[in-house]
Parts: C-alpha cells; structure tokens; sequence
C-alpha cells in the first residue's frame, strides 16, 4: 500500500483495504446456513404499538420537492407531530412495498437486498406515543418501546451539542448491523452500509417536504455515547446516522 502526498489514515486505509479486485473476490461462496436474520425483534420490549396504514392524501410533485429540500433546523419546541405522520415517515424511509418469497423488498435500495439498517426513534412529541426510545420492525409495521423517558437532552449532548436534537419532535436513529452485509460483501459491506443509510435519509427529507415538515440529517455525534443511550454494542451493531423531524418554526 503506498502512501500518497500527505498523511495516511484510517479513511484512507478504509478505502484502499475494500477495493475490489479479481484476486479479493475469488474463492469466495456464500453460506446460506449461516445468513444472519432479515429482521430484528426484541425479545421483551416494554410493549409494541401498532403503527396505522401508511396513506399518503396527495401525490406531491417530485420535482418541486426537490427543488424545495433543505436542512431545516428551526422548530416549535413541543409541537407534537401525529401517529399518523410517523407511520409516514416509516414507511417511506424503509416500508416494505413487495414480496418475492423470503424478499421482501423495501422502499429504499440496498445493496443485494440485505437491508442492514436498523431504525431506532427517539419520541419527544409523537400523539399516541409516550416519550421514549422505540425500534422499527419494518415487517410487522410496528414499534417496540424499549426505554420509557425523554432522551433529547441526551442525545443532543452526544450530537455535539446540537440543540436540534432537543428541539424535535423525534430523531431517527439509524444503526447498521454489520454482519447481515458482512455475510456476502465481507470488507466491501462497510461501503454499502453507509450508501444505504444514505438512501433512506434522502428518502426521509423528501417526505418531510412533502408533509410540511423540517427535516435535518446528522453524522456529527459521539458514536459510542450514542450507541449506549440506545443500548447497542458498538461493533456488531453500530449507529451511524441520525436524522430530526419537527414542526416548522
């Protein structure tokens, strides 16, 4: 590996180390006895809520939503967003549009159909809902409360400090788990985990346009401060993306 012009480090180790070549890719086969799990489930959540039918009222123009997107950081603190609008939001950043036997396909892209991100929420104002950290289980369209109490504070302290966090009615926290992409694209996967929390972000900016609503993605945080409010360990399942929804100021 040879060093370019400047320093060498762990980016640019990254890159170089999940470069495809003809020699990485042979004598690799998959093992189907061993495929981690499509779908996570808590075993013992504080209890699950039902998430109503995703209905959209109208079909807004694409191309003016586009236009429009923005990261809007400026909300009214306490304003509640309906259950209704959550169950939106779910579905278009990760609702399940088709089946093809075990497949079930989804409303963002993943690379191979391995879907490794896992969507967690922090509620501050959701009617319907108890403040709360909840995980999506995108097959049964339902929550799963894990932890009872208001995290914003929280959470916006591991974001840096970013007060948006505390000002929004809730937060999409994103995780990946590692192994579902590992298990076909071993060092290659980590590439593919990061375009797919891509995909499902934009998808989550451009409903939040076309419900009204301020949206602002966030990749600025303390990851191991983040991954221990929402329970996870940090190496086999990871947060690595977050994103604000609110009622516009």
């Amino acid at each position: 590996m040879k060093q370019r012009d400047g320093e060498w480090g762990a980016g640019e180790t990254f890159q170089e180390e999940t470069k495809y070549t003809p020699e990485k890719l042979s004598g690799h086969s998959l093992d189907w006895q061993n495929q981690p799990e499509h779908f996570k489930s808590y075993s013992n959540p504080l209890e699950r809520a039902r998430l109503p039918e995703a209905l959209f009222a109208d079909k807004p123009d694409l191309w003016k939503l586009l236009a429009s997107r923005r990261s809007r950081r400026n909300y009214r603190k306490g304003d509640p967003i309906s259950l209704e609008t959550l169950s939106l939001l779910l579905w278009v950043t990760q609702g399940v549009t088709a089946r093809y036997e075990d497949t079930l396909f989804r409303t963002a892209p993943s690379a191979g159909g391995l879907f490794p991100i896992e969507t967690y929420l922090n509620v501050q104002a959701v009617e319907g809902l108890d403040q709360g950290l909840y995980h999506f289980r995108p097959h049964k369209f339902d929550l799963e409360l894990l932890k009872k109490g208001d995290y914003s504070k929280d959470l916006a302290e591991a974001a840096l400090g970013q007060e948006v966090v505390s000002d929004a009615a809730l937060t999409f926290i994103w995780s990946a788990l590692v192994a579902r992409s590992k298990w076909k694209y071993r060092q290659r996967a980590y590439r593919y985990i990061y375009l797919d929390a891509g995909h499902i972000g934009q998808n989550l900016y451009l409903a939040g346009e076309a419900l009204g609503l301020g949206i602002c993605a966030i990749g600025a945080f303390y990851d191991d401060r983040v991954n221990e409010i929402v329970g996870l360990d940090g190496v086999e399942e990871t947060v690595i993306y977050m994103g604000t929804v609110g009622v516009r100021g």
